[in-house]
Protein backbone atom coordinates (compact mmCIF):
# COMPACT_ATOMS: atom_id res chain seq x y z
CA UNK A 1 0.00 0.00 0.00
CA UNK A 2 1.50 3.29 -1.12
CA UNK A 3 1.41 6.41 1.08
CA UNK A 4 -0.56 9.39 0.04
CA UNK A 5 1.28 12.43 -1.37
CA UNK A 6 0.69 14.36 1.90
CA UNK A 7 2.21 11.61 4.06
CA UNK A 8 5.14 11.19 1.70
CA UNK A 9 5.85 14.93 1.79
CA UNK A 10 5.68 14.97 5.61
CA UNK A 11 8.17 12.09 5.82
CA UNK A 12 10.49 13.83 3.41
CA UNK A 13 10.50 16.99 5.53
CA UNK A 14 11.14 15.06 8.80
CA UNK A 15 14.84 15.25 9.81
CA UNK A 16 16.76 12.01 9.94
CA UNK A 17 17.54 10.58 13.37
CA UNK A 18 21.16 10.96 14.40
CA UNK A 19 22.98 8.59 16.73
CA UNK A 20 24.52 10.72 19.48
CA UNK A 21 28.32 10.39 19.73
CA UNK A 22 29.68 10.06 23.25
CA UNK A 23 32.63 12.31 23.89
CA UNK A 24 35.07 11.61 26.70
CA UNK A 25 34.52 13.77 29.75
CA UNK A 26 37.11 16.13 31.16
CA UNK A 27 37.60 13.83 34.13
CA UNK A 28 38.40 10.90 31.80
CA UNK A 29 40.86 13.01 29.82
CA UNK A 30 42.58 14.12 33.03
CA UNK A 31 42.75 10.52 34.22
CA UNK A 32 44.26 9.35 30.94
CA UNK A 33 46.75 12.23 31.00
CA UNK A 34 47.71 11.47 34.58
CA UNK A 35 48.31 7.78 33.86
CA UNK A 36 50.33 8.68 30.78
CA UNK A 37 52.59 10.96 32.80
CA UNK A 38 53.00 8.32 35.54
CA UNK A 39 53.89 5.60 33.02
CA UNK A 40 56.46 7.82 31.31
CA UNK A 41 57.95 8.85 34.66
CA UNK A 42 58.10 5.20 35.76
CA UNK A 43 59.85 4.15 32.57
CA UNK A 44 62.31 7.00 32.98
CA UNK A 45 63.17 5.84 36.49
CA UNK A 46 63.38 2.15 35.60
CA UNK A 47 65.49 2.61 32.47
CA UNK A 48 68.85 3.31 34.26
CA UNK A 49 68.48 0.13 36.31
CA UNK A 50 67.49 -1.88 33.22
CA UNK A 51 70.51 -0.50 31.36
CA UNK A 52 72.81 -1.38 34.27
CA UNK A 53 71.43 -4.91 34.38
CA UNK A 54 71.86 -5.28 30.62
CA UNK A 55 75.44 -3.99 30.75
CA UNK A 56 76.32 -6.33 33.62
CA UNK A 57 75.23 -9.34 31.53
CA UNK A 58 77.42 -8.47 28.53
CA UNK A 59 81.09 -8.95 27.72
CA UNK A 60 83.54 -6.17 26.99
CA UNK A 61 83.35 -6.86 23.23
CA UNK A 62 79.55 -6.62 23.02
CA UNK A 63 79.56 -3.37 24.98
CA UNK A 64 81.35 -1.65 22.11
CA UNK A 65 78.79 -2.55 19.48
CA UNK A 66 76.87 0.19 17.67
CA UNK A 67 73.96 0.50 18.13
CA UNK A 68 74.06 -0.68 21.75
CA UNK A 69 71.93 -3.62 22.83
CA UNK A 70 69.41 -3.28 25.63
CA UNK A 71 68.69 -7.01 25.55
CA UNK A 72 72.00 -8.90 25.23
CA UNK A 73 72.13 -11.65 22.63
CA UNK A 74 74.36 -13.91 24.74
CA UNK A 75 73.97 -12.96 28.42
CA UNK A 76 76.78 -14.02 30.69
CA UNK A 77 77.65 -13.78 34.37
CA UNK A 78 81.32 -13.04 33.74
CA UNK A 79 80.87 -9.50 35.07
CA UNK A 80 79.64 -10.79 38.42
CA UNK A 81 82.40 -13.35 38.67
CA UNK A 82 84.97 -10.74 37.67
CA UNK A 83 83.94 -8.19 40.29
CA UNK A 84 84.25 -10.90 42.95
CA UNK A 85 87.78 -11.73 41.79
CA UNK A 86 89.34 -8.29 41.34
CA UNK A 87 88.03 -6.80 44.62
CA UNK A 88 87.26 -8.06 48.13
CA UNK A 89 83.60 -7.64 47.22
CA UNK A 90 82.18 -9.87 49.94
CA UNK A 91 84.09 -7.93 52.60
CA UNK A 92 82.82 -4.62 51.27
CA UNK A 93 79.24 -5.86 51.25
CA UNK A 94 79.58 -7.04 54.86
CA UNK A 95 81.08 -3.70 55.92
CA UNK A 96 78.27 -1.77 54.24
CA UNK A 97 75.64 -4.05 55.77
CA UNK A 98 77.04 -3.73 59.29
CA UNK A 99 77.48 0.05 59.09
CA UNK A 100 74.05 0.57 57.55
CA UNK A 101 72.25 -1.66 60.06
CA UNK A 102 73.88 -0.04 63.09
CA UNK A 103 73.51 3.53 61.82
CA UNK A 104 69.86 3.03 60.84
CA UNK A 105 68.97 1.44 64.18
CA UNK A 106 70.73 4.10 66.26
CA UNK A 107 69.28 6.93 64.19
CA UNK A 108 65.75 5.63 64.75
CA UNK A 109 66.32 5.29 68.51
CA UNK A 110 68.02 8.66 69.05
CA UNK A 111 65.56 10.51 66.81
CA UNK A 112 62.55 8.90 68.50
CA UNK A 113 63.84 9.74 71.99
CA UNK A 114 64.62 13.35 71.08
CA UNK A 115 61.36 13.78 69.16
CA UNK A 116 59.30 12.42 72.05
CA UNK A 117 61.03 14.70 74.52
CA UNK A 118 60.45 17.78 72.37
CA UNK A 119 56.82 16.84 71.73
CA UNK A 120 55.67 15.84 75.22
CA UNK A 121 57.92 17.42 77.84
CA UNK A 122 57.50 21.12 78.58
CA UNK A 123 60.68 22.94 79.56
CA UNK A 124 62.15 26.36 79.06
CA UNK A 125 63.73 26.93 75.66
CA UNK A 126 62.07 23.93 74.02
CA UNK A 127 61.14 25.75 70.81
CA UNK A 128 64.50 27.51 70.63
CA UNK A 129 66.26 24.16 71.00
CA UNK A 130 64.13 22.66 68.23
CA UNK A 131 64.82 25.57 65.88
CA UNK A 132 68.54 25.42 66.67
CA UNK A 133 68.59 21.71 66.00
CA UNK A 134 66.70 22.11 62.73
CA UNK A 135 69.11 24.87 61.75
CA UNK A 136 71.81 22.23 61.40
CA UNK A 137 69.98 21.00 58.29
CA UNK A 138 71.19 24.12 56.50
CA UNK A 139 74.83 23.31 57.23
CA UNK A 140 76.33 21.22 54.39
CA UNK A 141 78.13 18.06 55.41
CA UNK A 142 81.19 19.24 53.49
CA UNK A 143 81.60 21.99 56.10
CA UNK A 144 81.81 19.53 59.00
CA UNK A 145 83.84 16.81 57.30
CA UNK A 146 87.23 18.37 58.14
CA UNK A 147 86.69 18.69 61.93
CA UNK A 148 85.13 15.23 61.97
CA UNK A 149 88.14 13.81 60.18
CA UNK A 150 90.51 15.50 62.63
CA UNK A 151 88.52 14.09 65.54
CA UNK A 152 88.58 10.56 64.16
CA UNK A 153 92.31 10.85 63.46
CA UNK A 154 93.13 11.95 67.01
CA UNK A 155 91.04 9.11 68.39
CA UNK A 156 92.92 6.66 66.18
CA UNK A 157 89.75 5.43 64.53
CA UNK A 158 90.70 5.91 60.89
CA UNK A 159 90.14 2.83 58.72
CA UNK A 160 87.74 1.37 61.28
CA UNK A 161 83.99 0.85 61.26
CA UNK A 162 83.66 3.06 64.36
CA UNK A 163 84.63 6.10 62.29
CA UNK A 164 81.87 5.26 59.83
CA UNK A 165 79.18 4.71 62.49
CA UNK A 166 79.53 7.13 65.40
CA UNK A 167 79.37 10.48 63.52
CA UNK A 168 76.14 9.36 61.80
CA UNK A 169 74.01 8.07 64.67
CA UNK A 170 71.89 11.24 65.00
CA UNK A 171 70.16 13.55 62.56
CA UNK A 172 67.92 16.61 62.72
CA UNK A 173 65.42 15.41 60.12
CA UNK A 174 64.54 12.31 62.11
CA UNK A 175 64.00 14.35 65.26
CA UNK A 176 61.65 16.69 63.41
CA UNK A 177 59.73 13.78 61.85
CA UNK A 178 59.22 11.98 65.17
CA UNK A 179 58.40 15.22 66.99
CA UNK A 180 55.64 16.01 64.50
CA UNK A 181 54.32 12.46 64.69
CA UNK A 182 54.29 12.31 68.49
CA UNK A 183 52.42 15.63 68.54
CA UNK A 184 49.47 13.83 66.88
CA UNK A 185 49.37 11.03 69.45
CA UNK A 186 46.32 11.19 71.76
CA UNK A 187 47.33 12.04 75.29
CA UNK A 188 44.72 9.57 76.57
CA UNK A 189 47.12 6.75 75.68
CA UNK A 190 49.82 8.15 77.96
CA UNK A 191 47.31 8.92 80.70
CA UNK A 192 46.06 5.34 80.61
CA UNK A 193 49.65 4.09 80.85
CA UNK A 194 50.30 6.43 83.81
CA UNK A 195 47.19 5.11 85.58
CA UNK A 196 48.56 1.59 85.14
CA UNK A 197 51.75 2.72 86.89
CA UNK A 198 54.07 3.15 83.91
CA UNK A 199 56.87 5.69 84.21
CA UNK A 200 57.81 8.00 81.28
CA UNK A 201 60.47 5.56 80.07
CA UNK A 202 58.05 2.62 80.04
CA UNK A 203 55.37 4.79 78.44
CA UNK A 204 57.73 5.67 75.61
CA UNK A 205 58.76 2.11 74.81
CA UNK A 206 55.36 0.46 75.36
CA UNK A 207 52.97 3.13 74.05
CA UNK A 208 54.59 5.97 72.12
CA UNK A 209 57.19 4.10 70.09
CA UNK A 210 54.78 1.40 68.82
CA UNK A 211 52.36 4.18 67.89
CA UNK A 212 55.09 5.79 65.76
CA UNK A 213 55.87 2.73 63.64
CA UNK A 214 55.00 4.53 60.36
CA UNK A 215 57.42 7.33 61.25
CA UNK A 216 60.06 4.77 62.22
CA UNK A 217 59.61 2.97 58.89
CA UNK A 218 59.84 6.22 56.95
CA UNK A 219 62.94 7.42 58.74
CA UNK A 220 64.42 3.94 58.63
CA UNK A 221 64.27 3.63 54.83
CA UNK A 222 65.66 7.15 54.38
CA UNK A 223 68.49 6.49 56.84
CA UNK A 224 69.15 3.11 55.24
CA UNK A 225 69.47 4.60 51.77
CA UNK A 226 71.65 7.48 52.97
CA UNK A 227 74.03 5.16 54.84
CA UNK A 228 74.14 2.43 52.20
CA UNK A 229 74.90 4.94 49.43
CA UNK A 230 77.25 7.13 51.47
CA UNK A 231 80.44 7.82 49.56
CA UNK A 232 82.20 11.01 50.67
CA UNK A 233 82.70 10.24 54.37
CA UNK A 234 83.82 6.60 53.83
CA UNK A 235 86.18 7.84 51.13
CA UNK A 236 87.94 10.00 53.74
CA UNK A 237 88.13 7.64 56.71
CA UNK A 238 87.99 4.10 55.23
CA UNK A 239 90.61 3.73 52.49
CA UNK A 240 91.78 0.37 53.81
CA UNK A 241 90.19 -2.64 52.10
CA UNK A 242 89.31 -4.12 55.51
CA UNK A 243 87.04 -1.15 56.28
CA UNK A 244 86.08 -0.09 52.74
CA UNK A 245 82.38 0.10 51.98
CA UNK A 246 80.61 -0.82 48.78
CA UNK A 247 80.32 2.65 47.14
CA UNK A 248 84.03 3.33 47.65
CA UNK A 249 84.91 -0.11 46.32
CA UNK A 250 82.81 0.40 43.19
CA UNK A 251 84.51 3.74 42.57
CA UNK A 252 87.87 1.97 42.77
CA UNK A 253 86.88 -0.15 39.76
CA UNK A 254 87.19 2.87 37.47
CA UNK A 255 90.55 2.69 35.75
CA UNK A 256 92.67 5.64 34.71
CA UNK A 257 92.71 4.72 31.01
CA UNK A 258 90.12 1.97 30.68
CA UNK A 259 87.10 0.84 32.69
CA UNK A 260 85.42 -2.57 32.56
CA UNK A 261 81.86 -1.30 32.64
CA UNK A 262 80.35 -4.77 32.89
CA UNK A 263 82.17 -5.23 36.22
CA UNK A 264 81.12 -1.80 37.45
CA UNK A 265 77.49 -2.38 36.50
CA UNK A 266 77.50 -5.84 38.04
CA UNK A 267 78.58 -4.34 41.34
CA UNK A 268 76.00 -1.58 40.97
CA UNK A 269 73.18 -4.07 40.43
CA UNK A 270 74.22 -5.99 43.55
CA UNK A 271 74.32 -2.72 45.49
CA UNK A 272 70.82 -1.70 44.36
CA UNK A 273 69.08 -4.98 45.22
CA UNK A 274 69.12 -4.52 49.07
CA UNK A 275 67.61 -1.04 48.73
CA UNK A 276 64.77 -2.38 46.58
CA UNK A 277 64.08 -5.21 49.04
CA UNK A 278 64.00 -2.93 52.10
CA UNK A 279 61.81 -0.39 50.34
CA UNK A 280 59.35 -3.11 49.27
CA UNK A 281 59.06 -4.33 52.87
CA UNK A 282 58.26 -0.93 54.43
CA UNK A 283 56.64 0.99 51.59
CA UNK A 284 53.12 0.77 53.07
CA UNK A 285 54.28 2.68 56.15
CA UNK A 286 56.11 5.45 54.30
CA UNK A 287 53.09 7.37 52.99
CA UNK A 288 51.39 7.44 56.38
CA UNK A 289 54.60 8.47 58.11
CA UNK A 290 55.29 11.38 55.77
CA UNK A 291 51.65 12.50 55.77
CA UNK A 292 51.16 12.56 59.53
CA UNK A 293 54.73 13.72 60.16
CA UNK A 294 54.15 16.89 58.18
CA UNK A 295 51.06 17.97 60.14
CA UNK A 296 51.36 19.81 63.41
CA UNK A 297 48.53 20.11 65.86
Amino acid sequence: MRDSPVVAAARAQRPALRVPTRRPSKASLRRIGGWTVLVLAGLTMVFPFAWSLSTSLQTTDTLLRVPPQLIPESPTLDGYRGVMEVTPFARMVINSAVVTAVVTTLQIITSALAGYGLARFVFKGRQALLLLYLGTLMVPFQVTIVPLFIGMSRLGWLNTLRALILPMIAGAFGVFLFRQYFSQMPRELEEAAAIDGANPWRTFWSVAFPYARPAAATHGILAFMASWNSFLWPLFVARNEQAMTLPVGLAALHGRYQTDWNLVMAGSVIAVVPVIIVFALVQRHIAAGLLLGGVNR
